[in-house]
């Protein structure tokens, strides 16, 4: 059974700020905060039994309020990725967003889900974090209500689980923002990371915009092709920017993502009742000093970013994100580390 521990992070509008840290018998720790229900940091033993944080991060809450933030860490909503041209119609109603990426809207607007301080309590082995997103918040229809669990179990797998209903119909694409770097958050670039996705198909988007066209493509022959383990820097000459792409899951009982760091032996395996997965290695990531004073710049870390296919309510074709009042959203998606 894990155990917790809590500690003040800081404050924001007079509401407290709390780091909770879950911590197993084999040593691993995960601590999240409330605010955007943001994980601060993981440490994992490496193939020796060494132990290093593993996800990019800030050392204090101050800096996690600094415009240069890139979600690390964070739940992003109410939809995560991009709407093309910061608007939709619902019900036959237009609706205007913040454009805050260009011409579109990203990852919930100005303030998404990301730059709120969440209610929180404990559960067994793990924090359960609320909030409650208001009728009109960030542009957005209904009133939300959202509950978010976090459980680290014996087998070091640390597990989301998300809900939400709204009383109004909605669009809704949740999913958590962090950055791992397996070698330890400090090491540098994520090149040599090893990366296994079982997806034989991808959505395509505009290189400039990342807005994704509709369409439906097979990896096959393509840098997409992440069906057997792949070194992400052997595919870059290719990719220049990296990866920013979302990735159609295949129905799995297991694992859809494996990645390993061979110095460190350190593994991730994700799995997600998601459809699809953004994997994102960090290209628009600027130069900047995290944890332990360390230097965070281009392709320092990977995300591994569950969710529905972006901007999906421009495309009938895509699975829905629209949430109805007589519905409840669900959401589980889990991270086990271990060492190869």
């Amino acid at each position: 059974m894990s155990t917790l521990s809590t500690r003040s992070f800081g404050s924001l509008d007079g509401q407290e700020v709390t780091l909770f840290t879950l911590q197993n018998r084999a040593g691993v720790e995960v601590a999240i905060m409330n605010y955007g229900a943001t994980i601060q940091s993981i440490r994992t033993p490496d193939r020796d039994g060494n132990f290093a944080d593993i996800t990019l991060g800030f050392d204090t809450f101050e800096e996690y309020l600094a415009e240069a933030n890139p979600y690390f860490g964070a739940v992003c909503g109410r939809v995560a990725n991009r709407i093309d041209g910061a608007q939709f119609t619902l019900e036959g109603i237009d609706y205007t967003l913040a454009a805050n990426d260009g011409a579109n809207s990203l990852h919930g607007g100005l303030k998404g889900f990301d730059k709120v301080v969440w209610k929180a309590e404990t559960v067994d082995d793990g924090v359960c974090f609320r909030m409650r997103s208001p009728d009109g918040d960030e542009g957005y229809p209904g009133t939300l209500d959202i509950s978010l669990v976090y459980t680290l179990s014996e087998d070091s797998t640390l597990s989301l689980h998300y809900e939400a209903t709204t009383d109004a119909t909605t669009i809704l694409n949740l999913t958590n923002h962090a950055y791992f770097n397996l070698a330890g958050h400090a090491a540098g670039k994520v090149l040599d990371h090893v990366v296994t996705i079982a997806a034989d198909t991808t959505t395509p988007s505009d290189p400039d915009t990342l807005i994704l066209s509709g369409e439906i493509a097979s990896v096959d022959g393509s840098p997409m092709d992440l069906r057997v383990p792949t070194r992400l820097g052997d595919r870059f000459e290719a990719l220049p920017r990296g990866y920013d792409n979302n990735f159609i899951l295949g129905e799995s009982s297991g694992p859809v993502v494996r990645v390993t760091e061979p110095t460190s032996g350190r593994t991730i395996e994700m799995e997600t009742s998601e459809p699809a997965v953004q994997l994102y290695t960090g290209f628009f990531m600027e130069d900047m000093t995290g944890k332990d004073g360390a230097t965070y710049g281009r392709f320092g870390g990977l995300c591994l970013e569950a969710q529905h296919y972006p901007d999906s309510i421009h495309h009938p074709n895509f699975p829905t994100t629209v949430l109805h009042p007589n519905e409840t959203y669900t959401q589980h998606t889990s991270y086990r580390f271990g060492t190869a």
